[in-house]
C-alpha cells in the first residue's frame, strides 16, 4: 500500500520518546522528511542518534513564542509542513485530594496549550497553501474520567473538541484535522502515571499494572508502534475523507457507541 507520504514534510512534537518517537520512525520508513521537537535537548539528541536523518529542535511548547520559532526553524530547513503530529506534553497524574487550582492550570499548560501553540500557526499556514493534515495524539482520559487524571483528562476533552471544531472550520480550505485517543500504551509516561495509580489503590506498581491490563479486553497495553501505524494511516492519502473525528485505541476497554 502506497501511503503517498514520500517527500512529505512531517513535524512531530514530542518526537523524542514514546508514541512520538514511534511516529517519527514510521514516517521516515515511508520516505517523509521528518522534524521532531522535544523540550529537553538531551532527549532530542538521543532520539536523533536513534532515528538518523531528522531535523530536531528543542523548545518548550507551552510558550507560544517558542512554538512558533520552532515551526519557523523547521519550515526554514525542510520546507512547509504537510503533516503536523502533536504528541508533546502530558499532565502529571495526581490523586484528587492533592489537586489545586494552580495544578489544574499547569495541567492545561502541559497538555492543551502545548498543542494549541503549535496547531494554531500551523493550521493557518496550511489553509493559506490549501492543503495539510494535523493529527492530535490526545488520550482516552478525555472521554472517561479517572480520579488520578482529572486535570489532564479535562485538557484532553478540550483537545477533542478543538480537533472537531478546527476540522469543520478548515475543511473548505484543504486541511484535515483528526485525533487519536490511545488508552494505556507501553511508554515511560504511562509507567510514571502508574505510580499515582498504585498510590491511589494502595498496591505496588507491578500490581497496579497487572490490574490495569486485566481491565483491557485485549489483555495488554498497546505498543507505541501500534498507535503510530494509525497516525500514519490518518495522515495519508488513504484517509483523504477522514476529518473531524478522534479514533479511540483502548483495546475495547470502553465499549461505547459514538
Amino acid at each position: 500500500m502506497d501511503l503517498d507520504l514520500d517527500g512529505k514534510v512531517v513535524l512531530i512534537t514530542g518526537g523524542s520518546k514514546g508514541i512520538g518517537l514511534a511516529c517519527a520512525r514510521a514516517f521516515l520508513d515511508e520516505g517523509a522528511k521528518v522534524g521532531i521537537i522535544s523540550r529537553a535537548q538531551a532527549n532530542l539528541d538521543r532520539a536523533r542518534e536513534l532515528l538518523g536523518d531528522v531535523a530536531g529542535y528543542a523548545a518548550d511548547l507551552s510558550d507560544p513564542v517558542a512554538a512558533r520559532s520552532a515551526l519557523d526553524a523547521l519550515e526554514g530547513e525542510l520546507g512547509p509542513v504537510d503533516v503536523l503530529v502533536n504528541s508533546a506534553g502530558a499532565a502529571r497524574r495526581t490523586p484528587p485530594d492533592e489537586l489545586t487550582p494552580e495544578y489544574w492550570r499547569a495541567a492545561f499548560d502541559a497538555k492543551l496549550f502545548t498543542y494549541v501553540n503549535m496547531f494554531d500557526p500551523a493550521v493557518k499556514r496550511m489553509a493559506r497553501r490549501g492543503s495539510g493534515v494535523i493529527v492530535n495524539v490526545i488520550g482516552n482520559g478525555g472521554k472517561v474520567a479517572a480520579p488520578t487524571h482529572l486535570a489532564g483528562g479535562a485538557a484532553n476533552a478540550a483537545l477533542m473538541l478543538a480537533t472537531a471544531g478546527l476540522a469543520q472550520a478548515y475543511a473548505g480550505r484543504g486541511v484535515r484535522v483528526v485525533g487519536v485517543n490511545p488508552g494505556l500504551t507501553r511508554t515511560d509516561r504511562v509507567a510514571e502515571g502508574m505510580q499515582a495509580e498504585a498510590a491511589q489503590l494502595g498496591v505496588g506498581i507491578d500490581e497496579a499494572k497487572a490490574q490495569a491490563e486485566a481491565g483491557i479486553p485485549l489483555g495488554l497495553m498497546a505498543e507505541p508502534e501500534e498507535v503510530a501505524a494509525t497516525v500514519l494511516f490518518l495522515a495519508s492519502a488513504w484517509a483523504s475523507y477522514v476529518t473531524g473525528v478522534t479514533v479511540t485505541m483502548d483495546g475495547a476497554k470502553v465499549a461505547t457507541v459514538v
